[in-house]
């Protein structure tokens, strides 16, 4: 038992940190588009947006799964699930993330910004260098609460088949007629979940010497 949901602990690993990965560094680039001047494409960045946190999770990765299939006649393979399963994971993310990112970006104050131009600072030189580290402090609880979810949600994967942790308790409970494995899946949950929050709180401190 505890060696298969030790494989499908691994697969909800992987989920976590793919996405992670993909979503992180995609939500910067959403939020930026968000703030764009150039309205049309404001306008497609709020569109994505608010198709990504207006409609389930689940149903975004349904509608990756079958799309290939229905739509192009693209035969799915042994991978579609999980590949189906991190592209939604990523682009739903990025959106939560891209508005949080947007938030902190225009708490800091203009000031600053001309003071880095005054400085002869480029526009990527004041972002990467005097806004970024201070909007990373400020939205790091948020993030933080992002993040704890996500690790939570990799349980859906088990709607369309990935074998993460989930489905495999979900299977075993079936299989020997015994909550027993909802238990163990449980405390595997709990126990990453509190190693996120560890790690978050190291950093939030190591971050303390940003102040507002």
């Amino acid at each position: 038992m505890l060696t298969m949901l030790g494989e499908g602990f691994l697969v909800t690993l992987q989920i976590f940190f793919l996405t992670l990965i993909g979503s992180l560094p995609l939500g910067i680039v959403v939020a930026l588009g968000r703030m764009s001047r150039f309205k049309p494409l404001a306008l497609i960045v709020r569109f994505y947006i608010s198709v990504m946190r207006g409609t389930p999770l689940m149903l975004q990765m349904f509608a990756i799964y079958f799309a290939p299939y229905y739509v192009f006649g693209i035969e799915l393979t042994t991978d579609s699930k999980f590949n189906a399963t991190i592209i939604a994971f990523i682009i739903n993310y990025a959106a939560y993330f891209a508005e949080i990112y947007r938030s902190g970006i225009q708490s800091i104050p203009k000031g600053q910004y001309e003071a880095a131009e005054v400085l002869g600072y480029s526009r990527l030189q004041t972002f990467g260098k005097i806004v970024l580290p201070q909007v990373v402090k400020r939205i790091l609880p948020a993030m933080g609460n992002e993040i704890i979810t996500l690790v939570k949600d990799t349980s859906l994967a088990f709607a369309i088949g990935v074998a993460e942790m989930f489905s495999t308790a979900k299977a075993l409970v079936a299989s020997q007629v015994s909550m027993v494995p909802f238990v163990i899946a449980a405390v595997f949950y709990w126990v990453f979940n509190f190693v996120v929050e560890v790690v978050l709180n190291r950093v939030e401190k190591k971050l303390d010497y940003y102040h507002d």
